[in-house]
């Protein structure tokens, strides 16, 4: 599969361009961001994409940006769908900050992958054949 990114660089001149590490590829902020605990902010990372058919992109925070910057992500982990793929449709990191912060231009804070779709169907019934684990966060529980 081919992805196709877009650099806005002439919003972002000096925008890093992605970086391959092992099994993600690392994102980096197009701005210098300033925050204030309890604030939520979308980080503009500055690319969009085309993602190839048959796939989708997931976008998480790399490890070190809690320790270096102290916000995290509000929504767990970003889904990029196939249909967001215009050139106005850029990637943001959606992050709240715990501590005062500032992110500079060009920090790595996110990285993706792409994942490939796993078709299925769907089949409603009125009752499964499991057993019961006894509810959510019963596991190992007598």
């Amino acid at each position: 599969p081919v992805l196709q990114i877009r650099y806005h660089k002439e919003l972002f001149p000096n925008l890093q361009e992605v970086e391959s590490h092992g099994n993600f590829i690392d994102i980096s902020t197009a701005e210098e961001v300033t925050l204030r605990p309890g604030e939520f902010k979308l980080i503009n990372l500055g690319i969009s994409v085309k993602i190839p058919e048959g796939y989708w992109m997931q976008v998480v925070p790399r490890s070190s940006t809690y320790k270096k910057y102290k916000v995290i992500q509000v929504n767990s982990f970003g889904v990029i769908d196939t249909d967001y793929c215009g050139d106005g449709d850029i990637i943001l990191l959606p992050v709240y900050a715990t501590e005062d912060t500032t992110i500079p231009a060009n920090e790595r804070v996110a990285q993706f992958r792409l994942v490939k779709d796993i078709p299925f169907e769907i089949d409603t019934v009125d009752t499964l054949s499991g057993p019961d684990r006894g509810g959510y966060g019963s596991t190992g529980r007598v």
